[in-house]
């Protein structure tokens, strides 16, 4: 059992519960070995007891775990302890794009592109390692504060899909690809069929097939012509609908065959958004609308857990990392019927309907009466609807009521208004196990953001008297308190009055408390041991200053580029930010001199001049070549009289040059007389240059 304060895998500390999933618990908790605060999947107890599950589970997330992309909320660990199995991942900010789609009712082309392409981008670097999400929907896509999309759930959903947990509806269903419906073979063209879907819904606020059961959706995924986007919005651009059908193709074979060809399609709409450029293959037998048999329609409904007409309810919790939906189907070896052979059943079809209309039916009754008796209630106890004005962060808070609480619950409570817990265990008869006693702090007080609560919380009658190992060294009190039965965690800091390696306090400090709860021990360092402080992302002068505030020497500075940060700021130091050091020690940092800048390359095979650019030129005389980049780099100053004139240039700086081009002209000589004299003048013949230029484009190294 999962509870507040307790540590796992002996580095990563529980510190509340930010999620609940179908599958999974999530907590945010602090990792402790590498000091950065992390989300935490906790397999739920149901699905931790199938061993089969279990194996796979752990497969894919490991596989999971090889991903790091700017685009993937990355897993940074797996593990169990005592039947516990969890994933550690990254933690990100955020709300889910299902929310955010909401928030908006709909998003605009461009911002629904945008997003598009990160995510796919995401999802390509997860196909090219051959791992295929199978779940790709708003709810598992976050935009993180500071704008980043990003795409969880990798690799776990065929954990789920490919074991025989029943889910009592197939979450994902107004997501999921043809032949993901029929239970057939999926590939990266399921995830790209889905991202199709994904894009229709951002780019209108709704989802293209809807219905009353699980099953008369997937029914309408194999049957049903896709609906067009500008039905909904006609401002849609031709391009934008374009690229959302060919992603959403029946057959996988007339859809992108690749994440990468959709994001060039993607960044083309953005630049031409009404240009007719998506090209879709002809249209194939396997490509139309089909019926289905009747051995289609057993299979959807038998693997869906089908009965009567069950209800659609969408799960769209944030933060999630496993798939609500366990399995869409149970025989995961089962071969699809050859589309060929599908047929229409018009009694299938009328008992399908009924069945929908009458439950569609009973569920409006229902929730007309669950809505009277909620309201009236509401409306009984004075409830207000009014909006909260949460934009301002409060500087002070009123203690709630938190005594009778669960120790999980009042700790959330506390937390959300800003503040701290710290917790103490007490054995009581009277109290059940887990229930707060009391706190040090009374009802309604006032209290500044930020400060500590401290709660008495009750361990029972069969709690563990917790030994004081204050004073002792490190190694003794670990010894002690794990043969007691507890864990530990432990924090350091200096002190000039303990010796360095023993413990200066301890929390709880006595009295009992269950076995497995953590106990807090702080660890001296000795004198004169000092905090490293932020130096990533500041400045390479503010860096080194604070360095020099912190009594740190400054180390080997190097200058490296990134495509994360920014020009002249600190993108890596050799200690990390609190880390405790001695005084004096040398930290190493990297300056980031920006992205790379790209390099072009020029073959150039020059021809002899044409009779537009020198009407006068005569061909075999000599002429001058000038090739100068629009750096004002010269590349090239020759004389030829042979074309063409070829030359190679590599490294170059600038993406484009001129060549000019020097000839010479001999004029004849002329003799003209004066009519009013009679008198003659000879001018004599001679030569002139003459000149003209071209533009020329040089080619990209990396291209």
């Amino acid at each position: 059992m999962i509870k507040i304060g307790m540590m796992i895998g002996d580095r990563y500390e529980i510190l509340e519960k930010i999620g609940t999933g179908g599958m999974s618990d999530v907590y945010k908790g602090k990792d402790h070995k590498l000091n950065r605060f992390v989300a935490i999947k906790v397999l739920k107890q149901e699905f931790s007891e199938n061993e089969n599950f279990v194996s796979k589970f752990r497969i894919e997330a490991q596989a999971a775990a090889g991903l790091m992309h700017p685009n993937i909320v990355n897993v940074y660990d797996v593990g169990e302890e005592s039947g516990i199995y969890y994933i550690v991942m990254e933690l990100v900010e955020g709300i889910t794009l299902k929310k955010y789609i909401e928030k908006k009712a709909r998003l605009s082309y461009k911002e629904a592109v945008s997003i598009a392409i990160q995510v796919s981008m995401g999802i390509e670097a997860a196909h090219n390692n051959h791992i295929i999400h199978r779940d790709i929907k708003p709810q598992n896509i976050i935009i993180s504060k500071d704008g980043k999309v990003k795409v969880t759930d990798f690799g776990i959903a065929k954990a789920a899909t490919s074991n025989t947990i029943t889910s009592n509806v197939m979450g994902s269903v107004h997501y999921t690809s043809p032949e993901q419906a029929r239970g057939g073979y999926s590939d990266e063209k399921s995830d790209i069929y889905s991202l199709g879907i994904t894009m229709f819904e951002m780019l209108t606020g709704r989802v293209p097939f809807n219905g009353e059961t699980t099953v008369a959706i997937a029914i309408k995924h194999i049957q049903e012509e896709m609906p067009s986007p500008k039905e909904y919005v006609p401002e849609i651009p031709n391009s934008v609908e374009s690229i959302v059908f060919k992603c959403c193709q029946k057959s996988p074979d007339r859809r992108y065959q690749s994440m990468q060809e959709l994001v060039t399609d993607l960044k083309q709409s953005l630049i031409n958004p009404d240009e007719d450029f998506v090209v879709v293959n002809d249209p194939d037998l396997d490509g139309g609308t089909r019926m289905l048999s009747d051995d289609d329609m057993s299979r959807i409904k038998h693997r869906s857990g089908y009965q009567g007409g069950r209800e659609y309810e969408e799960e769209e919790e944030p933060m999630r990392l496993l798939s609500d939906t366990a399995a869409l189907y149970e025989d995961e070896d089962e071969e699809p019927e050859d589309e060929d052979e599908y047929d229409y059943d018009p009694k299938m079809e009328r008992v399908t309907t009924i069945l929908a209309v009458a439950a569609g039916v009973v569920i409006c009754i229902i929730i007309i009466i669950l809505a009277l008796q909620i309201f009236g209630d509401r409306e009984e106890k004075g409830e207000s609807n009014s909006p909260v004005n949460t934009e301002e962060t409060p500087e002070e808070v009123v203690m709630p009521i938190v005594t009778g609480k669960n120790v999980e619950e009042a700790s959330k409570s506390l937390t959300d208004l800003g503040l701290l817990v710290k917790v103490n265990y007490e054995e009581s008869e009277n109290v059940e196990e887990d229930e707060v006693i009391s706190a040090d702090v009374s009802v309604g007080s006032t209290l500044k953001v930020g400060s500590t609560v401290t709660l008495t919380v009750s361990s029972g009658t069969s709690g563990i008297e917790v030994p004081p190992v204050v004073g002792l060294t490190r190694e003794e009190a670990e010894s002690q308190l794990t043969s007691a039965g507890f864990l530990v965690n432990v924090t350091e800091s200096n002190s000039d009055t303990v010796e360095k390696d023993s413990v200066i306090s301890q929390t709880p400090e006595s009295g009992k408390a269950p076995r497995g709860t953590v106990i807090t021990i702080e660890v001296s360092l000795g004198q004169g041991r000092v905090s490293v402080p932020n130096l990533m992302g500041k400045s390479e002068e503010e860096a080194i200053s604070l360095l020099v505030e912190a009594k740190l020497d400054i180390g080997d500075v190097s200058y490296v580029y990134s495509d994360e940060v920014a020009e002249g700021l600190v993108c890596y130091q050799s200690y990390s930010e609190g880390s405790y050091v001695d005084p004096n020690t040398a930290v190493d940092l990297r300056v980031s001199q920006g992205k790379e800048a790209a390099t072009y390359r020029y073959s150039a095979s020059i021809g002899a001049p044409t009779a537009d650019e020198a009407p006068d030129y005569v061909a075999g005389t000599e002429v001058n070549i000038r090739l100068e980049a629009d750096d004002g780099k010269v590349l090239a100053d020759t004389n030829t009289s042979s074309f063409p004139w070829s030359g190679n240039f590599y490294g170059l700086s600038s993406s484009a040059g001129t060549i000019t081009i020097t000839y010479t002209v001999t004029t004849e000589g002329t003799t003209t007389t004066d009519p009013e004299t009679g008198e003659t003048t000879s001018t004599p013949g001679g030569t002139e240059e003459r000149s003209f230029t071209r533009r020329v484009e040089f080619t990209r190294d990396d291209t």
